[in-house]
């Protein structure tokens, strides 16, 4: 009996070494997060890809003054330099993620702006993104490049890996009011995205981040609108063309005859505090710190294939004011946001619609 029952743990102990074996090491190479030393920071690090950009308060002097950085990364995986390394970031710095298996390397790059955004926007300011599939807006102040500009083109490419830069939803397009502009195109998803009942992508662009992690799950919170703004928006002024694409597609994917699309362009303007550091696409219009919103209405909206100039004023939301205090200290944060289909972001809208956006300003006082 005791000689079988030896036998039988034997068994067993071999059967749990063969099924419990160790896991293969991870193959993934990414930041999930940054933190930076010390209260320096404006607003919290915007990760993109293979980017970081850190708006910096203008009281820290970059040529004379090191940023120590550390970060977390996925499961396994080191970074070079290494968290806690003080560094300068009066230029751009590299940071070199290579995962547990010690097979796949991704190189971040992070860059600091001491400056307030830019107000002026004529679109021609553009960069193919490292992996070279599609085309990332930015500003310049003061030689610095400000990634305060956000886009779907990461998502995007999860769908259509492929494709050519140019064919993306957003991009930028030769023939603009003055010089380059902004062209906006609504585009399917192909069949992953019609599994996933997303079957179009509208092109967007807008002042913020872009989660790509949450492209496929959580869409609506995946684009988060806003910067730090030291001033009061008066109103919102540019330049389009417009043409609505001919085959309207609803969520399901089915084709809807009787739907013609439409284009939004907007600005807001919302104070953050501790439970609120961004609006999404699920409250931008509807969250309580949304202060005030200045929106293209639907009958100012000109289907032409000639440049059309608008104007839109801000418009406070009801018992809402600006605090000056709150506004000194960075408490408000402004986005603007153009898309080609008015209802992208509820993966509805008509494939083919382009808009083409240029010159744009944001007025305050």
């Amino acid at each position: 009996m005791r000689i079988k029952s030896l036998l039988l743990y034997l068994c067993l102990g071999i059967i749990m070494n063969s099924c419990i074996q160790k896991e293969d090491p991870n193959a993934e190479c990414d930041i999930l997060a940054c933190y930076v030393e010390g209260d320096i920071l404006k607003m919290d690090p915007r990760i993109e890809n293979d980017r970081i950009f850190l708006m910096v308060k203008p009281s820290v002097d970059l040529a004379n003054t090191d940023l120590i950085l550390s970060f977390e990364l996925t499961p396994g995986a080191t970074i070079d330099p290494p968290s806690g390394t003080p560094r300068n970031f009066a230029n751009p710095q590299t940071y070199v993620v290579t995962s547990e298996d010690k097979k796949w390397q991704k190189t971040y790059t992070v860059s600091c702006s001491t400056d307030g955004i830019t107000t002026d926007y004529s679109f021609e300011h553009f960069e193919l993104n490292s992996s070279k599939k599609y085309y990332v807006f930015y500003e310049v102040v003061n030689e610095q490049k400000q990634y305060i500009w956000a886009s779907g083109n990461s998502g995007y490419a999860l769908v259509a890996p492929k494709a050519d830069p140019k064919a993306y939803p957003t991009v930028p397009y030769d023939f603009g009011k003055v010089g380059n502009c902004l062209k906006l195109e609504t585009l399917s998803t192909g069949l992953m995205g019609q599994m996933a009942k997303m079957p179009i992508a509208a092109g967007s662009l807008f002042i913020g981040e872009f989660i790509a992690a949450d492209a496929m799950l959580r869409p609506l919170q995946a684009t988060r609108f806003g910067v730090p703004f030291d001033f009061i928006p008066v109103c919102i002024k540019g330049s389009y063309k417009y043409k609505p694409g001919t085959k309207f597609i609803e969520k399901d994917g089915s084709e809807n005859p009787d739907k013609v699309d439409s284009f939004d362009i907007y600005s807001i303007l919302y104070e953050t505090d501790e439970n609120v550091k961004y609006l999404d696409g699920s409250n931008f219009l509807t969250s309580p710190n949304l202060i005030s919103i200045a929106r293209i209405k639907d009958e100012d909206k000109v289907v032409s294939e000639e440049w059309t100039n608008f104007s839109v004023y801000f418009k406070t939301q009801p018992g809402k004011t600006i605090d000056l205090e709150k506004l000194k200290a960075g408490k408000y944060n402004v986005s603007i946001v153009m898309t080609s289909s008015i209802n992208g972001n509820l993966f509805q809208g008509a494939l083919g619609s382009t808009l083409l956006v240029d010159e744009v300003e944001l007025v305050h006082l």
